[in-house]
């Protein structure tokens, strides 16, 4: 090809060993301004040579090539969102630069990492006497993080345990003061949440912890307990149910989440924290997981997750365009509740554990009757496209993590698909 094309060729001795034997794929990379790429894939017999073209032709990437990704985290992303990350993936508005390659002190990522916490603001209606950090780590350092910095070696602190990650949480926080753990779901294997009048708090604990959605489990609260010590604070970790509903963020002194569930790629780890409860750290605080160094630098002492951060605001801004959580909400409602439905009405040959108050709107797990048969149902998914079904290794059996990204259609087609496998195998 003539080099005006901006053409070159991968010679024969090129591998790529994610392909299947009988079929190579040629990706052609279409740069239609400069700061647009757009990729299509055609799949033909295998050659001796791959080549990968620069042309004027614009074709988008398009649904029919992506499944339906029903994963705990990382997650499936918004499809606008993800075209949207690639249009700008070469020169973001003109700057000549990926935002990969941004300094993260520079003026375009400021903008970037600026407006992300606007939206998130406006998305969650954070008070003005709370502060955002966008961090790293993910949620399981702030277990460390919250004690290092609320609480001094001897100080009593709660925890609720309904589930794998309220467990870690206190599990952690014993190498760095005294918690104790006022209700566990354990004995029930997780699936339930306990009546609050009950609860027996510890008179001077710092905060009461609690999971709000166990990702593992499928139990989320539905309403959240208030701390019996007048001067301790709730705390929670809303890694997978963060921003699929509107929460008041008042009645809480600090809300943390990994970003991989519901608004962003691994990476990001965004905590919510009243400022009062900023600047209290121990003098053997590592420096990376003082409140009090990252509130100060906003979020940039070091160099944060940058692409990550600039994703989340993709997704903020996109969650806005759709209303807000509250039309989010009913949106995960409408599909939780078509999946609920036909685990329940299908006279026990898929089952969910979970008791039906304080299911989770987030994930979903459930078995077969058979459970010789849950090998071949994640097997015959995965060839219609549904993919990550697998419950976690911990629990067996099924799990659908039906996140604001997943579209009614895909938990429309996993309710057509159990039907068809429970008429096949009942």
């Amino acid at each position: 090809m003539a080099a005006t094309t901006n053409s070159f060729l991968i010679g024969n001795q090129t591998k790529i060993p994610s392909l299947k034997p009988k079929s190579i794929s040629q990706s052609f990379i279409h740069f239609t301004k400069p700061n647009t790429i757009n990729l299509t894939t055609t799949t033909r017999r295998r050659t001796n040579s791959v080549s990968i073209r620069c042309a004027s032709a614009s074709t988008a990437v398009g649904s029919e090539q992506r499944v339906f990704n029903f994963a705990a985290g990382p997650a499936a992303l918004p499809e606008n969102v993800l075209l949207k990350a690639q249009s700008d993936l070469y020169n973001w508005r003109g700057s000549g630069m990926s935002v990969m390659e941004m300094s993260h002190r520079g003026k375009e990522f400021l903008s970037i990492i600026q407006k992300a916490e606007t939206d998130l603001r406006q998305l969650l209606e954070i008070p003005s006497e709370y502060s955002v950090l966008f961090l790293q780590g993910g949620a399981t350092t702030q277990f460390a993080a919250l004690p290092l910095n609320l609480c001094k070696p001897d100080d009593s602190v709660d925890y609720i345990v309904t589930g794998s990650w309220g467990d870690k949480a206190f599990k952690e926080a014993q190498k760095y003061c005294n918690p104790k753990v006022i209700w566990s779901g354990k004995s029930e294997k997780y699936t339930k949440v306990p009546s609050f009048d009950g609860l027996e708090q510890s008179t001077h604990a710092k905060y009461l912890h609690i999971c709000a959605n166990e990702t593992i489990h499928g139990v989320e609260f539905k309403d959240y307990p208030v701390v019996g010590n007048p001067d301790g604070v709730l705390i929670a970790d809303m890694s997978s149910n963060f921003c699929s509903k509107p929460v008041d963020v008042s009645k809480f002194g600090v809300i943390y989440a990994g970003a991989q569930k519901n608004v962003g790629p691994s990476g990001v780890t965004i905590v919510i924290i009243r400022k009062d409860l900023i600047g209290n750290a121990r003098d053997i605080t590592p420096v990376m997981l003082d409140y009090k160094i990252h509130d100060e630098n906003s979020s940039l002492y070091n160099t944060p997750p940058c692409f990550g951060i600039y994703m989340c605001g993709l997704v903020f801004d996109d969650l806005l365009e759709q209303g807000g959580l509250k039309e989010v909400e009913k949106k995960n409602q409408r599909k939780a509740e078509l999946l609920y439905n036909a685990i329940d009405e299908s006279r026990g040959f898929f089952r969910c554990p979970v008791e039906k108050s304080v299911r989770s709107l987030m994930n979903v797990p459930f078995t077969l009757e058979k459970s010789e048969l849950e090998a071949e149902f994640i097997k015959e998914a995965a060839k219609e496209k549904m993919v990550q079904l697998k419950g976690h290794r911990s629990v067996g059996g099924m799990r659908a993590s039906i996140y604001n990204a997943m579209p009614l259609a895909g938990v429309e087609k996993l309710v057509a698909f159990m039907k068809d496998f429970q008429a096949r195998h009942a």
